[in-house]
């Protein structure tokens, strides 16, 4: 039987070669053996999203949890990742489990796994869980009685969009945003949070607003590449005040201002920043992955916040959530909690306070981008991703380890950092950096500077000058 690790979100397959119902089953069996070992009453919230066989892998969870005795509540329908890890809150359960691959190409399909607090579970947790995964499936799930599950209580139909929604209705003023004249585009990406939108503003222009497991073979992930068409609808348009993509299962973000241009997460934590501790005058820390922009810690100075880094993966963000007041926790991959949210990443709930910012203030996203940029000057980062044996990856990283890189083409090193990869500066407002994917056979490079050819100019002398060492270096 296939191996299974759980990576930095979650363990992910292609569909029908390692994620398979054996495969599924025997994971959800070491997270029942696992929920079990904890005091008190034992369920599990249960959700999928639109990816091939969501229904019937989350199905199988639920046959596999109840063997356990352990009480499911299973959505009907798709739901987002944040609407499980809220229903696990809202409902006192131990754990939540959703099927889903992030971002990952159609062929493939995932489990997340979320904790009692409402966010991922941290490293120690997911550790455990991995070791109670049996080699083999050796249940007969086909012996389990799903109506006779169903009448006895062990398994509960629980509609998880419908809670989620009413605590969006307790957190935000949805008439006054509904009647403020906000014209609204919203790209689902053929995700999860197609519904929820719809319900929640059906006068807005939808895209990608079915169900289609494909995704037309673009990644369900909120990424400027994958974004061209609903950028190029929005400028064409001229009617539209904000553009919002959210990802296939609802936990990252992208904005699109009304004439095309797509706002990264990098932006758009620090619009989080302006209107909740320069606006709204709140207090609390921000936490920030590793390859987030370094502009985050000049505009949070401005207001007396400390910034935290951590590694990359919103779990390194929760953790601390869990245990500290968070203002803003978010990642350069475009996930977002807020202060009086769970310690999750929720494309809508941003989404909404993007929105309540705009309505609050009677300014454009354009207008409070100038406010920031105002503040932290103008800057550009972008990200390459190349796919390349294991073995070569990680002869780079050695090389970045041993401190081997002084400069990259004509960009010289003024200091580096080491973290959760290798952060190389060339200034007080440029750098590269280097690290591999938690989830992927990917190299990925990333870049801040002041223009758009500055950093496609140092991203090209960094993968330039990697891949001549790593040539040199085999021969």
């Amino acid at each position: 039987m296939a191996d299974i690790k759980f990576g930095t979100d979650g363990w992910r397959a292609v569909i029908a070669e390692s994620f398979t119902v054996d495969n599924v089953a025997r994971v959800a069996w070491a997270v029942a053996r696992w929920v079990c070992s904890k005091d008190g009453e034992a369920s599990v919230v249960v959700g999928y999203d639109t990816r091939f066989g969501g229904k019937m892998f989350a199905e199988t969870v639920a046959k596999v949890l109840t063997l356990k005795g352990i009480r499911v509540y299973l959505s009907p329908d798709f739901v987002t990742v944040p609407m499980v890890s809220y229903g696990v809150v809202a409902l006192k359960a131990r754990a939540g489990i959703v099927i889903t691959a992030s971002h990952n190409p159609s062929q493939y399909n995932g489990i997340k796994l979320k904790g009692p607090h409402g966010g991922p579970l941290d490293n120690q947790e997911t550790r455990i869980i991995e070791s109670l995964i049996p080699d083999e499936n050796e249940l007969s799930l086909e012996t389990i009685r799903w109506d006779s599950s169903l009448q006895k209580d062990k398994i509960i139909y629980t509609d998880l969009e419908q809670i989620y929604l009413e605590n969006i209705q307790t957190n935000f003023d949805l008439e006054t945003l509904r009647k403020n004249g906000l014209k609204l585009a919203f790209d689902a990406m053929y995700g999860a949070s197609q519904n929820i939108i719809q319900r929640l503003f059906p006068d807005a222009r939808f895209f990608h607003c079915v169900v289609n497991p494909t995704f037309f073979n673009i990644p369900p992930e909120p990424d400027r590449s994958y974004l061209m068409e609903f950028s190029e609808a929005i400028n064409k348009s001229g009617k539209i005040d904000l553009g919002i993509a959210i990802d296939g299962d609802g936990d990252r973000i992208a904005l699109i201002d009304p004439e095309g241009n797509y706002i990264d997460s990098h932006h758009i934590i620090l619009l989080l920043i302006l209107y909740l501790a320069g606006y709204k005058k709140l207090k609390g820390k921000v936490v920030t992955g590793f390859s987030s922009t370094i502009k985050v810690e000049k505009l949070a100075g401005r207001y007396g916040l400390e910034t935290v880094r951590v590694p990359i993966g919103f779990k390194e963000v929760s953790a601390i959530m869990r245990k500290e007041t968070v203002l803003v926790g978010g990642e350069e991959s475009g996930g977002f909690s807020v202060v009086s949210h769970i310690p999750e990443r929720d494309g809508v709930w941003v989404a909404l306070t993007i929105m309540q910012f705009m309505e609050e203030t009677g300014k454009g996203i354009g207008e409070l981008l100038k406010e920031v940029e105002a503040f932290t000057g103008p800057f550009v980062f972008g990200r390459a991703d190349f796919k390349m044996a294991q073995d070569q990856i990680q002869r780079i990283l050695k090389r970045c380890r041993t401190g081997s890189f002084d400069r990259f083409g004509d960009f010289r090193v003024s200091h580096e950092v080491a973290f959760d990869g290798f952060k190389y500066f060339f200034n007080d407002h440029e750098w590269l950096m280097i690290r591999s994917s938690g989830t992927e056979h990917m190299l990925r490079l990333y870049a801040e500077a002041d223009t758009q050819e500055r950093m496609e100019t140092i991203l090209k002398a960094g993968y330039n000058t990697l891949m001549a060492d790593s040539e040199s270096e085999k021969s």
